[in-house]
């Protein structure tokens, strides 16, 4: 019985959903976490009576015809990349980017990687980190006698030493665009990795054409809205129910049949 089937398709998908509202939920407060969706598509459909063709020899074709379809199946998980809202912290190394943007990272093996999470820190010789420690590009090194760090809107890295009045201009930070964020790789630890998908980098400074502006003291919170996470969670749980009633009908069904041929 092909209901079976395609209703344990069904309650397939709905685990793979669940799964992903989960984790948009259990990254509520992760800073800038883009939350992400689940999507399906149906499977092949089976022909019983074929459309479009005569019933019989000089008849018109048949209007509709009889496609079974076989269920469904996930075709991705996509992550939204909408902007989270800015929450004020005061550190002077947080930096959110209001717009598009990523901040461009180091791996440990040397790789670049992207980030929107700018919560950012001093390194063991003054260099800008991440907090993980990885370095962020393009490197900023600190004197180790600053006692004031100001980052414009534009990314420009100013810090005030104990022996100079006036500021010094440390270095640029830029950021990195792409023309399908969607297609970046996430990794964990807030980190994305370039794929075939999302193509190369374009590198710009903030506040320019197409990229946005950084933002001191501030960081991006995760863009995941709990009311809508809930009620994608219960709607799963209803579809998921749903399929497993089928099942159940098709089973009491097939019952039925065994019963009346003994």
């Amino acid at each position: 019985m092909r209901a079976l089937a395609i209703a344990a398709t069904g309650m397939s998908a709905q685990q793979t959903n669940v799964e992903v509202i989960a984790n948009n939920i259990a990254n509520i407060n992760t800073t800038g976490f883009k939350r992400a969706r689940a999507e399906f598509a149906d499977l092949l459909y089976q022909a019983e009576r074929a459309q479009g063709v005569p019933n019989v020899e000089g008849g018109l074709p048949i209007p509709d015809g009889a496609l079974i379809g076989l269920g469904v199946r996930t075709v991705g998980v996509r992550n939204l990349h909408i902007q989270g809202p800015l929450a004020q912290t005061g550190n002077p190394l947080d930096l959110a980017v209001n717009g598009r943007g990523w901040f461009a990272i180091t791996g440990p093996t040397g790789e670049e990687l992207f980030t929107r999470a700018g919560s950012f820190n001093k390194g063991p010789n003054g260099e800008l980190v991440t907090n993980d420690g990885y370095v962020v590009q393009p490197a900023i090194s600190f004197p180790d006698d600053t006692v004031e760090i100001v980052v414009n809107e534009t990314g420009s890295v100013y810090a005030k030493v104990a022996s100079q009045t006036a500021p010094q201009l440390l270095g640029q930070l830029s950021l990195a665009n792409f023309a399908n964020d969607g297609g970046l790789e996430p990794i964990g630890n807030n980190l994305y990795r370039e794929t075939d998908a999302s193509g190369q980098p374009v590198t710009g400074v903030a506040g320019g054409p197409g990229f946005g502006r950084i933002h001191q003291g501030y960081l991006e919170s995760s863009n995941v809205d709990p009311i809508k996470e809930i009620t994608q969670l219960i709607s799963s749980q209803r579809a998921y129910e749903m399929n497993s009633k089928v099942i159940q009908a098709a089973d009491e069904m097939a019952a039925t049949v065994s019963k009346g041929i003994r």
